[in-house]
């Protein structure tokens, strides 16, 4: 019995995705033996999970039973889609684009410059173009991080793993423009998995954008997996946006190695979905690693966005940084669960955690949980969280200015949002996702 019959006799693969897991035109190559392996044993954990619920600790906070009621099928084929179709989503500094179409590679809409030529070494490609420059390095990381034997979604799209976004940069290498890893769902009840695979090598850096977007309004389903594995002294910025549709459901994670001094910083901003989750692993496998979570969930309606981080100090010297701000309109819910582990030995880590949540109505919910688990003796560790509204203070200060109290409030929720978005590193994402903020908290007089 093939990979794929296994899947579609699963209840639970045949409840997610509709029909059966048929390979996607154009994805019907070859694959090495290894790989037929970890999806076949994917596959196997697939049947063996079940959905999580509200009694599972880790989704107390965020029912999917929205999801599980819902029949979602793989594309077809791709849609064929020429450049002009998504000319909004171009960012200008990055000559380097990698193209998903409903999951499906697109080549013709990617651009990856010198990348791959002679000379440099670096990879960026799709899954059967890594395999064929450096098949080691792939096999050595692909699906070792992100840990998919107690994750069904995780496991889900190991079983689905086709094809892949990969970025590989030998060492001592800067890839000097960033490199955009563009998502596109074109058709509703569709279901996606895209993969990502992140290797920088000792002393490379390298600054992605992970990018999620749709063309339609309609309900999908993405389910995303990346694994980001930085050398060491090497440096990796990582900008992630999720701007689904309002209707879609997204549910993701990462998994992050930091090799010794060796520097990973994390921007995240999610705006779209009906319901979406991030689970987001970083661990300090060596001395000296250090990394800065940032992120912003804005959202309104009846959206639920649910960011789960865990970062695992392991050894000694580390330091990590993490913000994270949701700024909640409607009836909305957000859920910020963030884990510092300093285990035994990891003696000198500096950790520093700060959750602020602004509710803008008396319907709108957040749920946030900043935890510390600190099995070493020799630390500086902080956390902290706030809930509240606008501060009255600093709306009288600001009437007391001229302004009125709709622009008084609208610019300091602004201001709330502002603070996150401006860490991005690649300006014209960063001027697009200010513009996009400051009219989602523009109220009208």
């Amino acid at each position: 019995m093939s990979v794929d019959s296994t899947l579609a006799s699963g209840d639970l693969a045949t409840l997610l995705t509709g029909q059966a897991a048929k390979l996607p035109a154009g994805l019907a190559a070859p694959k090495p033996a290894w790989l037929k392996e970890l999806r076949a044993e994917a596959v196997e954990r697939v049947g063996a999970l079940k959905l999580p619920t509200s009694h599972d600790e880790a989704w107390r906070f965020t029912g999917i039973s929205a999801l599980a009621q819902q029949s979602f099928h793989p594309a077809a084929a791709p849609a064929a889609l020429q450049p002009a179709d998504i000319e909004r989503f171009r960012i200008d500094e990055a000559a380097i684009r990698l193209v998903f179409v409903d999951g499906v590679h697109a080549p013709q809409l990617s651009s990856v410059g010198a990348a791959g030529t002679a000379g440099t070494g670096v990879v960026i490609g799709n899954l059967a173009t890594a395999i064929a420059a450096r098949a080691e390095v792939v096999q050595a990381h692909l699906g070792r991080h992100a840990g998919f034997h107690d994750h069904l979604f995780a496991a889900l799209n190991t079983a689905f793993l086709h094809d892949a976004a990969v970025v590989l940069v030998p060492r001592d290498t800067s890839v000097a423009a960033p490199v955009h890893l563009l998502f596109i769902a074109t058709e509703p009840g569709v279901a996606s998995h895209p993969r990502i695979l992140v290797a920088g090598e000792p002393g490379s850096s390298v600054t992605l954008v992970e990018d999620y977007v749709a063309l339609h309004d309609g309900s999908y389903f993405t389910d995303s997996v990346a694994e980001i594995v930085v050398g060491a002294n090497a440096k990796i910025e990582h900008v992630r946006v999720q701007r689904e549709s309002d209707a879609a459901f997204h549910i993701a994670s990462c998994a992050v190695s930091l090799a010794h001094a060796s520097r990973y910083r994390s921007i995240s901003v999610a705006l779209g979905a009906k319901l979406s989750r991030l689970d987001l692993e970083v661990r300090q496998a060596a001395e000296a690693a250090e990394c800065t979570l940032d992120g912003l969930a804005l959202i309104g309606g009846r959206q639920v966005a649910d960011s789960h981080t865990c970062i695992d100090h392991l050894k000694p010297h580390g330091t990590s940084r993490q913000l994270h701000k949701c700024i909640v309109d409607g009836a909305a819910h957000a859920v910020f669960n963030g884990k510092v582990m300093v285990r035994p030995g990891a003696q000198k880590t500096d950790s520093a955690q700060s959750s602020r949540n602004l509710l803008l109505t008396k319907t709108a919910v957040v749920d946030t949980l900043p935890q510390l688990e600190i099995l070493a003796d020799d630390v500086k560790c902080t956390h902290g969280a706030t809930v509240g509204q606008l501060d009255s203070e600093e709306l009288f200060y600001l009437r007391s200015r001229g302004l009125s109290e709709d622009a008084a409030r609208n610019l300091l929720t602004y201001a709330f949002g502002a603070e996150v978005i401006e860490r991005i590193p690649v300006a014209s994402l960063r001027r697009r996702l200010e513009q996009t903020v400051l009219e989602r908290t523009a109220r009208q007089p």
